[in-house]
């Protein structure tokens, strides 16, 4: 199985995320990759920390924080056809570096289709773009991995052309059926007798509407379409900090700081102690003195 390499970098032009900051996102990033997704989805990935852009070895994929996105698209290819993501700075970058992070492990190119069922009662099987955060990608779905706050997806069995009693549709099970858009979320897909792009949106009022994209043409990725299209990042940038959800993982990850400081705390005095007197060098009786020595 190849590995898909992630390189989470800042380019913020005020430098307001700290090397520290950069490097915990990544850790929880890594866990989540690792623990919770590549499971379900039969990916391996890694979320590696660089200072700078520099510094990202060849053949990984970058996860880019920027102060804005331009056209509000977060999914992007360079010219050579490779992708990478940009992640608006805010106080809850952290969910739509999940978001991305997600979304480029489940279809690194932004061009994967899956059919099944529309959703629009005129129409009939439809080819579905698989963005695995989008039904639930809003705060208040998300959950923390290590005090940070990270972003919901669905599994594989969102498809499913029934509901089945028992099957997990997403992560946090809060997604109760195939093909459900949450408050807050969205799904997209191309209806193929018009071949005109569909999504179906909760961004407002008390259910999900259906929207008209109309047809798609000049574009190398049909994520990179549909994120300008709806404004994903930004959407997920603003409404961050003023969910209840990223109000419990601030106050988490105060209380993490606090535990991992007094971790580290006990490791320095262990540190100190070892440098004093090291109780290993000690642990041996006798002389330590070879056998047929001396002869």
């Amino acid at each position: 199985m190849l590995i898909v390499q992630l390189a989470l970098v800042s380019e913020t032009r005020t430098n307001q995320i700290s090397p520290s900051q950069l490097t915990r996102v990544a850790a929880a990033l890594q866990k989540q990759a690792t623990r919770d997704f590549g499971p379900i989805w039969d990916v391996n990935a890694t979320v590696d920390a660089f200072d700078k852009l520099e510094d990202v070895p060849v053949g990984y994929w970058p996860l880019i924080v920027v102060d804005d996105v331009p056209d509000a698209a977060g999914f992007h290819t360079d010219e050579n056809g490779q992708p990478f993501s940009l992640i608006e700075f805010g106080a809850s970058w952290s969910l739509t570096a999940s978001h991305e992070m997600l979304e480029m492990c489940a279809d690194p190119f932004g061009n994967r289709l899956v059919a099944g069922k529309s959703p629009h009662p005129d129409q009939g099987v439809a080819e579905f773009l698989v963005e695995v955060s989008d039904p639930s990608e809003a705060e208040e779905f998300g959950y923390t991995i290590n005090g940070m706050l990270v972003s919901d997806f669905f599994t594989p069995r969102f498809y499913d052309p029934v509901p089945v009693e028992g099957a997990r549709y997403s992560f946090g099970g809060h997604i109760k059926k195939p093909r459900q858009v949450l408050r807050g979320g969205y799904i997209s897909w191309r209806e193929p007798v018009s071949d005109e792009w569909w999504q179906q949106t909760w961004f407002e009022g008390d259910e999900p509407t259906f929207r008209r994209l109309g047809k798609l043409t000049g574009s190398s990725s049909l994520r990179a379409a549909i994120d300008a299209k709806t404004k994903t990042v930004s959407r997920l940038a603003a409404s961050g900090p003023a969910s209840k959800s990223y109000g419990t993982a601030k106050a988490l990850t105060a209380r993490a700081k606090k535990s991992t400081g007094a971790r580290a705390q006990a490791w320095r005095v262990q540190i100190e102690s070892l440098k004093a007197a090291n109780p290993a060098a000690k642990a041996w009786k006798g002389k330590g003195k070879a056998k047929g020595a001396g002869k």
